[in-house]
C-alpha cells in the first residue's frame, strides 16, 4: 500500500511538552511508510502555536478551530488533512519506524475503517524526550512501579493486558488511524467527551466515536495490530497510586457519558469481558506471585480490586448525575409548558 496517503495529526496544548512534541514529530518524519503530512493542532494557546509554527517549518501547524479539548483538536486536524487515512499520535509519544507501515497494510481490505496499534509505556527513568528527537526509538523504557498491574495500563494511555490483535470494538485514541471518509459518515469526535481543560483526567472520546462509527456503518471493521508500535511517556505524577485512583474514577465518569450517547449494550461490551475475565485472572496472578516471594504481587492484586471499584463508583456517579440532569431538564420543559 505504498500509494496510501496517511496524514498524521498530533494535538498539543502546553509548552511543558516542548521536547515531547518535537520528539513525536521526529518519529513521524522517520517512518518507513512516509507520512503525507504532519499536522500539529495547538489547543487555544497562541504563544505555543507561534513557537511551533517557527520551529516545525516542515509541519502544518494550526490552531484548534473548535472548543477547547482533545476532541476539538482532533476534529480540526481531520478537517485540515488531505490523506486517504488520518492517523493520530499523542504529543508525548514517539512512533517506531514501522508504525504507519503496520497500519497501512490493513487498508488494502476495503472493509477496514480503522486500525490501532500497540502503545508501550515509557516509565520514569526512560530515555528523555530531548534525546528522542535525534533517535526516536528509546534506549531505556524506565521502571514500572511494582504495584502497577498491566491490566490497568490504559490508565496511562497504553495497551493493557487482555487486548489481543484482531478485530476490536474500539482502538485507543493516541495510537489510531481511520479512513478519512469515515468522519463525515460517522460524525466527528464528541466535544462533550474526552480530555479538556478540566483537571479531571476524562477520556473515551475515541471509544464513543468508534462505537458510533460501527452503529452507522455496520460492515466497517476496526483492527488492533501489535506491530504498529508507539511508546507513550508516563510522567512521575501518573506513576503514583493517587493518579491511578483518580484516573479510574474519571474513566467511570467517561463511560457513563459514552453509554448515554451510544447505549450500554455497545458502550460496555468490552468492559464486561475485561472486568469479568481479565481482571480476576490478573488478581489471581498477583496473589500467586506474592505467595512465590514477589511481594509486589499482592500490591498488583490489590490495585486491580481497588481500580475496578473506583471505576465502578465513577460510572455509578456519572449515571446518577446524568439522570438527575435529565429529570431537571424535563421539569424545566414542563414548567415552560404550564406557563
Amino acid at each position: 500500500m505504498s500509494a496510501l496517503r496517511i496524514s498524521v495529526v498530533i494535538c498539543a496544548y502546553t509548552e511543558e511538552r516542548w521536547d515531547d512534541v518535537h520528539a513525536a514529530v521526529a518519529s513521524v518524519r522517520g517512518q518507513e511508510h512516509p507520512a503525507e503530512e504532519i499536522i500539529v493542532v495547538v489547543d487555544h494557546n497562541p504563544a505555543l502555536h507561534a513557537r511551533l509554527k517557527r520551529s516545525l517549518a516542515d509541519a502544518v501547524v494550526v490552531e484548534n478551530r473548535e472548543g477547547r479539548g482533545l476532541s476539538g483538536g482532533k476534529n480540526t486536524g481531520v478537517a485540515v488533512a488531505r490523506g486517504d487515512v488520518v492517523a493520530f499520535l499523542d504529543d508525548d509519544a514517539v512512533a517506531a519506524p514501522g508504525w504507519l507501515a503496520g497500519m497501512a497494510r490493513h487498508y488494502a481490505d476495503p472493509r477496514v475503517a480503522g486500525v490501532g496499534g500497540l502503545t508501550l509505556p515509557l516509565w520514569p527513568g526512560s530515555t528523555t524526550s530531548a534525546e528522542l528527537v535525534a533517535a526516536p526509538v528509546p534506549a531505556a523504557t524506565g521502571t514500572r512501579p511494582g504495584w502497577f498491574p498491566e491490566e490497568f495500563d490504559w490508565t496511562v494511555g497504553c495497551t493493557y493486558r487482555g487486548l489481543h490483535p484482531g478485530p476490536v470494538r474500539n482502538v485507543m485514541g493516541g495510537n489510531a488511524s481511520f479512513r478519512r471518509e469515515m468522519f463525515p459518515l460517522a460524525g466527528g469526535f464528541d466535544s462533550r467527551i474526552g480530555r479538556t481543560f478540566h483537571k479531571r483526567p476524562l477520556g473515551c472520546e475515541e471509544t464513543e466515536f468508534c462505537i458510533r462509527l460501527r452503529q452507522r456503518c455496520p460492515d466497517a471493521e476496526l483492527l488492533y495490530d501489535d506491530e504498529a508500535v508507539i511508546w507513550h511517556r508516563v510522567p512521575p505524577l501518573r506513576a503514583r497510586f493517587a493518579y491511578f485512583r483518580q484516573r479510574c474514577y474519571a474513566e467511570g465518569l467517561s463511560k457513563a457519558l459514552v453509554t448515554a450517547s451510544v447505549g450500554s449494550a455497545d458502550g460496555l461490551s468490552s468492559e464486561r469481558t475485561h472486568a469479568l475475565v481479565t481482571l480476576p485472572r490478573g488478581a489471581l496472578r498477583g496473589v500467586t506471585d506474592g505467595l512465590k516471594g514477589d511481594l509486589a504481587g499482592f500490591g498488583r492484586a490489590g490495585a486491580i480490586v481497588l481500580g475496578l471499584a473506583w471505576t465502578a463508583w465513577g460510572y455509578a456517579t456519572g449515571l446518577y448525575t446524568a439522570r438527575l440532569q435529565a429529570r431537571r431538564a424535563r421539569r424545566a420543559v414542563a414548567g415552560q409548558g404550564a406557563a
